[in-house]
């Protein structure tokens, strides 16, 4: 299958540098191009769009609100919403992943990494690596996240009573971003025994992915976060 992808961002050069990339792969091909989140929330419906890579400051309807658009539609819930930054350490990171973007990736990455981000984020996977985890989620919502109660669910808090208590374990490791078989490995089980208890957590939590489990585990207090 083809993976769908839409690029939103208000320079068209990079848009045009990031549609030349893109559509060289062939399992993937850019359906359309956004110079704000309005433009890209409408052309995510139009084209059926499978990954969006939306940058965070554009004018107008920006990528924050854009991505809580198309998260809370139910009509786009396959869209999986890959954020751009040029800053890795950005408070507007951690509030997408919130409004259920799978992850993000640096401006500045090479093209080989942008590619590999479209593939994993349209397979359902995270882009969070230990260190973003750690020095990013972490840190912003030990100093910075009370600031942002609205975004909170106070339910998620009694929704890990439904969790089993190796859904729990499995659910810490993926805090720590870690991938399934280093959870298998940590755990003594196998990967597809990982998997299954991720895909159930998330159904029991109502997370449309890794990182929205990441997220959930730091705001339910399930995992504590850790200034160095």
């Amino acid at each position: 299958m083809t993976i769908r992808v839409l690029l939103a961002d208000d320079q068209a050069l990079l848009r045009s540098a990031f549609r030349v990339l893109v559509d060289s792969e062939p399992d993937m091909e850019v359906v359309g191009e956004a110079s704000d989140g309005a433009e890209a929330v409408r052309l995510a419906k139009e084209q059926r769009a499978d990954v969006v890579l939306m940058d965070i400051r554009m004018p107008g309807t920006d990528g924050l609100a854009a991505t809580r658009m198309i998260s809370s539609d139910p009509g786009l819930a396959h869209v999986r919403i890959v954020i751009l930054t040029t800053f890795e350490v950005d408070d507007y990171v951690v509030q997408s992943l919130r409004a259920g973007a799978s992850g993000f990736l640096g401006k500045g990455s090479e093209p080989e990494e942008l590619l590999t981000a479209i593939r994993v984020a349209a397979g359902g996977e995270a882009l969070l690596s230990p260190v973003a985890t750690k020095g990013l989620i972490a840190r912003f919502l030990a100093q910075g996240g009370d600031t942002h109660d609205t975004d909170r669910d106070p339910a998620r808090s009694e929704r890990l009573d439904a969790l089993t208590g190796r859904e729990r374990e499995v659910l810490v490791q993926v805090a720590g971003g870690h991938s399934n078989d280093e959870i298998a490995e940590r755990l003594e089980v196998s990967p597809l025994t990982v998997k299954t208890h991720v895909n159930r957590a998330m159904a029991k939590l109502g997370a449309r992915d890794r990182a929205q489990l990441v997220v959930i585990a730091y705001e339910s207090g399930l995992v504590r976060p850790r200034v160095d």
